[in-house]
């Protein structure tokens, strides 16, 4: 099994997503503060489990989803 890091997100600052729907329902946060990491969260969860990519993998995702 393979050890996975913990993050300190506590004082991240979290940015929603430009194609989030209007209604507040449907959003996706980001925060940019790790150089080589992108740390994702639902709105509607703050609190909540956040997702941690590396950036080249979140770049390829969001790339490929732009198709």
């Amino acid at each position: 099994m393979r050890n996975i890091p913990e993050y300190d997100l506590s004082t991240a600052v979290w940015h929603k997503s430009s194609y989030s729907g209007g209604g507040g329902n449907e959003c996706l946060e980001v925060t940019h503060d790790f150089p080589t990491l992108v740390p994702v969260r639902d709105s509607k969860t703050p609190h909540g489990p956040k997702l941690v990519f590396r950036a080249s993998a979140w770049s390829a995702f969001v790339k490929a989803v732009r198709i």
